[in-house]
């Protein structure tokens, strides 16, 4: 029998306010164990929420880039369930009036086996909520620790339909949306610490079936490699389990990356297993339209924009403009370099060559941080397009400011003797020089043989020790044989 797999993510995305989402405690990533938990997190008697106004700009924000519909009115309600780093008993959630609804994500997928191709999903919704602690095993035997420094800090659960069709489809979405939100700076998406997890729900139907399998939900994957091998692996489990004449129980499950498999966590809850209510100490968050337009006023170029504008104003390839963005990071440097360099082409080439190796090369450096920055690349870039510099130049000067020479452009090219041979009379003399020494070069020519130009060409080069204009000497070679 062929099987049709069926996927639906649910995506926390932590955002990133300095402070959780109802308290004034900080978010730091690192602090020691229960030292940034204040009253309001811990759940005390009286202890009144105050909802974070930076969470929801970042959740209208999101909304707006999805073009999805932003609330004017949302509510938060209580889920109510426990757990033991969960103090409150109840995690403030949206249910039944999300902040965003609908909207739609587009991405590329890369399959295994097969050409890459382009989808896009529809998203169900997008609500904030509280995070929960976090439990630690293993701290003391037969003994957990409870760290409630996470308690209270504000994510936005993404939702979508579940309209994809593999696990690499699923990665193509995962890496699409994290992009997206580091991209419109509502979180940084620092996957080890915890800035971004998905939730896989998984099923499989036969071919052609329209009713939808029984689902498992495979919890808290925090990397894109665990996301397609987790999933892979509930498929194959599944259809298994079916062929051999089971019945999938629906079950929230963990993975286990170092056995390569998924296991039974906890039967699956519904949503009136949590007895959603409003929370009455909360007021319903009203988004007025003119508050709408104060954060769609301060948003950046989206990439999908951004995209469109490098192939229509620089000529760009499609390929060159889906990698210069697919990080906020390599755009921002790309658009710096471009302001300047004479050819924007040229520019992407190096930024899409020597400056990501190098950067790629420094583990967990951004390209904001690169020695050279995106000003002194344009530099170089002006003097390898006025023929001050040729390419093999270029990189040599690239290479000693990545290194760390202090110098400007200009004044690295005269310590290294870099300068090309431009001047007409001088490179007249040399190739004659050359032309006198190589008669034999030039009666192949003659005789039609294009190697014997380049040959040529290449002992020109040599004579000035690589330092003529090639183009000049191309252009005067051609004058005097054609001569």
């Amino acid at each position: 029998m062929q099987w049709e797999v069926v996927i639906g993510l649910e995506t926390h995305v932590q955002l990133s306010t300095d402070s959780k989402i109802f308290s004034g405690a900080s978010t730091a990533f690192g602090a020691q164990p229960n030292t940034q938990a204040c009253y309001i997190d811990l759940a005390l008697p009286g202890a009144l929420p105050v909802l974070n106004r930076g969470a929801v700009e970042r959740a209208i924000r999101f909304g707006l880039a999805i073009g999805a519909e932003v609330a004017e009115k949302s509510v938060f309600d209580r889920k109510n369930y426990f757990y033991p780093d969960l103090p409150k008993g109840y995690q403030i959630s949206q249910f039944d009036l999300p902040v965003v609804k609908g909207g739609q994500v587009s991405f590329r997928v890369e399959p295994k086996d097969g050409e890459p191709y382009m989808k896009t999903i529809n998203l169900t919704r997008a609500h904030l909520e509280e995070d929960a602690g976090k439990s630690n095993h293993g701290v003391q035997p037969r003994k957990s620790g409870i760290d409630l420094n996470r308690a209270g800090t504000p994510l936005l659960e993404i939702v979508t339909e579940p309209e994809l069709r593999s696990s690499a489809e699923a990665v193509g979405y995962a890496k699409a949306l994290h992009a997206l939100v580091v991209w419109l700076g509502i979180s940084h998406g620092n996957m080890q610490e915890g800035n971004f997890r998905c939730d896989a729900n998984v099923s499989v139907r036969p071919m052609g079936e329209t009713k939808f399998g029984t689902r498992c939900e495979i919890k808290n994957l925090n990397s894109f490699k665990f996301l397609q091998e987790a999933i892979d692996y509930e498929v194959r489990r599944q259809i298994e389990v079916i062929e051999a004449g089971g019945k999938i129980v629906q079950a929230t499950r963990l993975y286990d990356p170092d056995n390569g498999e998924t296991r039974e966590m906890r039967t699956k809850e519904d949503s009136m297993d949590y007895r959603y209510f409003p929370d009455p100490d909360l007021l319903p968050c009203i988004i007025s339209s003119q508050w709408k337009e104060q954060v769609a006023a301060s948003m950046p170029e989206l990439p999908a924009q951004m995209r469109e504008r490098f192939m229509r104003e620089y000529g760009l390839s499609e390929y060159d403009a889906d990698v210069l963005t697919s990080s906020r990071d390599v755009a921002d440097y790309f658009c710096a370099v471009s302001k300047s360099a004479p050819d924007k082409k040229i520019a992407a080439n190096w930024v899409m060559g020597e400056v990501a190796a190098s950067v790629n090369a420094a583990e967990g450096m951004t390209y904001a941080e690169a020695p050279v920055s995106a000003a002194v690349l344009a530099d170089i870039l002006k003097r390898l397009a006025d023929g001050t510099i040729n390419a093999k130049g270029a990189k040599r000067i690239f290479s000693l400011i990545w290194e760390g020479a202090t110098e400007g452009v200009d004044a690295l090219i005269e310590r290294e003797g870099l300068k090309q041979i431009s001047d007409a009379s001088a490179l007249e003399g040399i190739i004659d020089d050359v032309l006198k020494n190589n008669p034999k070069m030039i009666e192949e020519f003659k005789a039609g043989k294009q190697k014997a130009f380049n040959a040529l060409v290449g002992q020109a080069m040599k004579a000035t020790r690589g330092k003529a204009n090639p183009k000049q000497v191309n252009e005067i070679l051609s004058r005097k044989l054609q001569g």
